[in-house]
């Protein structure tokens, strides 16, 4: 029985919510910011992005997230041995701003509405 997903006598498949995460290494750097994701607008429903600092790092590193429609979100500063984390919804980038001498790990929790 199809309930309120019925059209014309046909059913509609309920919509499921696939999670993805992709975790990585980062290093500093005196250069332009990496893109270290990037996805066409629409494709995510929301993202939640980590970054980590190693505690041998000599300064601070952020995050900066994009979302759909170009609104910037700005991560706080993760200080040597500490994490940051943020959620948003519909995320279209993200990068990391560390200087020489700060290197982590980072890692990223994708969620999309598909119809399967």
């Amino acid at each position: 029985m199809c309930g309120s997903h019925g059209f014309n006598g046909s059913c509609c498949p309920h919509p499921q919510i696939l999670k993805e995460k992709i975790c990585g290494n980062f290093i500093g750097s005196a250069g332009a910011t990496p893109i270290l994701w990037q996805a066409p607008e629409g494709d995510y429903i929301e993202g939640t992005f980590q970054v980590f600092n190693s505690a041998a790092s000599g300064g601070n590193a952020s995050g900066n997230i994009s979302l759909a429609g170009g609104i910037g979100i700005g991560m706080s500063d993760a200080t040597p041995g500490n994490t940051i984390s943020q959620s948003v919804p519909s995320p279209v980038s993200f990068s990391i701003i560390a200087p020489v001498g700060v290197s982590g790990t980072y890692c990223i929790t994708l969620y999309k509405r598909v119809l399967l």
